[in-house]
């Protein structure tokens, strides 16, 4: 399996091109980091890659097909999606919310057959929120709501899961739990990811390609250990950074630590 974009391109008008000529291609197993400043179009590249807005020019290709070629349905038998975490007032309970991601493997009047639940279950429990299946996802920490939508696309059996901003607003502690499932899911599971992040040092730590944005529609990619640098740092975020390489319990770790905004 393979999945990328080729010459992707995308502004709301002539004026405000966002990106131009975006090309990628990962394969199953690996994790693709898409990094830039705020605002730069990051969701909106998302989109884009999952036929939620259309390309002004390019396509997204998935096992040598592009996706206007291939039907709604078999897209996302693919492909899972999870959404930035928001709070709630829907009811549902976290049970009735993972369930929800077996919809592409579900008829249009089909209930949830024992295959689905037991699917779902393997699905809270590798998430280890097997004991939040009866909470109403109203009453969740965004910790937990995070995980229950990570839990949520699983259940569809994806080959490729697309994550925007999966770390956002969680303390360090989710955070690392959310990076280490999307890694063990990777080497595990074959799943290939894409992940928006804000964060250099996530990126540095679990994904093999990176895509970095600018403002002015330049863009690279390319392995990540070669697309975080400090020289590439300045430019993109206008940060000054030092990387720095840590071995601890004979792993060696690369961090970025920001030392000052360029003037």
């Amino acid at each position: 399996m393979k999945f990328g974009v080729i010459n992707g391109t995308f502004g709301y008008d002539n004026e405000r091109v966002l990106f131009e000529d975006v090309n990628f291609q990962i394969a199953e197993g690996q994790i693709l980091t898409i990094l830039g400043p705020n605002g730069v179009g990051k969701t909106t590249f998302l989109k884009c890659m999952m036929g939620f807005l259309n390309w002004q020019r390019g396509e997204t290709i998935i096992e040598g097909q592009s996706f206007s070629n291939l039907a709604a349905a078999d897209i996302w038998k693919k492909i899972s999606y999870v959404p930035q975490a928001k709070a709630t007032i829907f009811s549902y309970t976290v049970m009735e919310m993972v369930i929800m991601g077996r919809n592409p493997h579900l008829g249009v009047f089909s209930m949830p057959a024992a295959k689905d639940i037991a699917v779902c279950e393997w699905a809270l429990e590798e998430l280890n929120i097997k004991n939040l299946k009866s909470k109403n996802i109203s009453e969740l920490s965004g910790g937990e709501l995070q995980l229950v939508l990570v839990a949520r696309a699983l259940v569809s059996e994806p080959d490729i899961l697309i994550l925007d901003e999966p770390e956002s607003n969680l303390d360090i502690k989710n955070q690392l739990i959310i990076l280490n499932i999307i890694k063990r899911l990777s080497e595990k599971k074959n799943i290939a990811c894409v992940i928006n992040t804000h964060y250099p040092n996530h990126a540095l730590k679990i994904s093999d390609k990176t895509i970095m944005f600018s403002y002015d529609k330049h863009h690279i990619y390319g392995n990540t250990k070669d697309i975080i640098s400090q020289s590439n740092i300045k430019k993109f975020f206008e940060v000054n950074a030092k990387i720095v390489e840590i071995n601890e319990n004979e792993k060696n770790y690369k961090t970025l630590v920001p030392l000052s905004i360029c003037e």
